[in-house]
């Protein structure tokens, strides 16, 4: 068991806490030497679970981890397909989506190219704990690693996501015959790909759409059946004028507006990202479906304006009542596996709420720059990521700000250290 100190700790590697990490790498402070993040898995993948040779990011390459804050940087996408050797080949593509899994690579080649903040991998944090002076101000963080390893921060930054969405429909069903996007690829590898396999899918946004189609591949011989509540697959919303909304500038003026105006400005943007498709996967899926049906043999199957009302296993299998919500029909229908596209919990993550309990706040609530209220006194600070659409906006999950969201975290850090009001 081994003890260390730094001044800055983020639970992480993903793209958040990297652009983070390259922001403080590019400071000229001495910053960059005392932070470490740490990461539970032996390498950095982005959307491990979801990357398929054909899917691709829903966002411009530009908006990487530095081109938005730093264009010289050379941490940049457009620097790493140079040091590849395949920036002709790219540029020759004619596209600002890269596919995912070059977006994954970028981002440990990223990881790698840092020289001054650390990185340390398989390493998963078992408890975190708020150290507190005499008087019960909060000067810092305890990790307690799952290796017996204890690391203390002053500053904490949480950038894991959010905590997996099971509707609680499912709640019965063994853990076995359920598998959440987040887990897609790492489950579907330990079956046989010869087997037969009856399997539905649920929800009818990207990660659903992208399962549906992805089965077809890793399982040829199975019957895949979607499940969607709405009225049908549609295309992700991405007029020009709404993409605006996802400037890091409109989160100055999201932040300052009343609750009401934020929640109607997510509402309305709900299909930008978490209630559609890219349209040409899209094309590609009604393509494939339109072959079925006209060459045969069919094997897929959607079902709009259908929901499950109970699930439940019956000799063997898997029984899923299935309400028409035109007609108001239930009827069952029998199957092997359910995959669920159900996204992701909208509260804040478990592992922030337990740390929220810990240092015995009530309501968590961030600032501008992403800093939790823990009360003027004290020292240490944790910083979100990822999780604040509801005070920054819909951006804020995704990766469309989190160049200039590093920069915000790291001029408070720095503000903080220095005394000077950011």
């Amino acid at each position: 068991m081994t003890d260390r100190e730094v001044g800055v700790l983020a639970i992480g590697a993903g793209p958040a806490n990297l652009a983070l990490a390259v922001a403080i790498e590019e400071s000229e402070s001495d910053l960059a030497e005392n932070t470490l993040l740490l990461e539970q898995s032996p390498d950095v993948k982005w959307q491990r679970n979801l990357l398929m040779p054909w899917a691709r990011s829903q966002v411009s390459f530009l908006k990487d981890l530095v081109t938005l804050r730093n264009p010289r940087s050379r941490f940049s996408f457009l620097n790493f397909l140079h040091d590849q050797g395949r920036l002709d080949e790219f540029v020759n593509l004619g596209t600002f989506s890269p596919f995912r899994w070059e977006l994954s690579d970028y981002l440990q080649w990223a990881a790698k190219s840092l020289e001054r903040v650390q990185i340390r991998y398989d390493s998963r944090a078992q408890s975190i704990e708020p150290t507190r002076s005499d008087d019960g101000t909060i000067t810092g963080w305890e990790v307690s690693l799952v290796d017996g390893d204890r690391i203390s921060c002053r500053d904490l930054v949480v950038g894991g996501g959010r905590d997996p969405r099971i509707p609680d429909v499912f709640g019965e069903l063994p853990a076995e015959r359920i598998v959440h996007s987040a887990q897609y690829r790492t489950r579907i590898a330990r079956i046989p790909k010869d087997e037969p396999l009856r399997a539905v899918v649920v929800g009818g946004a990207q990660s659903a759409a992208e399962m549906f189609y992805a089965l077809h591949q890793n399982l040829p011989e199975s019957q895949v059946t979607m499940v969607v509540r709405s009225i049908g697959l549609q295309n992700y919303q991405h007029s020009k004028f709404v993409n605006e909304l996802f400037y890091p500038s409109f989160v100055d003026e999201f932040y300052d507006s009343p609750p009401e105006v934020r929640k109607q400005i997510l509402g309305e943007m709900r299909l930008t990202n978490y209630a559609g498709l890219a349209p040409e996967f899209l094309d590609q899926l009604y393509t494939m479906l339109y072959q079925q049906k006209t060459l045969g043999p069919q094997r897929s199957w959607v079902r709009p304006m259908t929901e499950v009302v109970a699930a439940r296993v019956e000799n063997d299998e898997v029984v899923l009542d299935l309400r028409d919500r035109m007609s108001g029909k239930v009827e069952p229908l029998h199957c092997d596996l359910v995959l669920l596209g159900t996204g992701y919990d909208p509260r804040m993550p478990w592992l922030v709420r337990d740390l929220a309990g810990r240092a015995g706040i009530d309501e968590i609530t961030v600032n501008r720059s992403y800093r939790v209220d823990l009360g003027d006194s004290a020292w240490g600070a944790m910083y979100l990521q990822g999780v604040n659409e509801e005070t920054h906006g819909i951006a804020d999950s995704l990766i469309s700000v989190i160049a200039h969201r590093s920069q915000d975290i790291l001029t408070d850090l720095l503000a903080r250290r220095t005394g000077v009001k950011a």
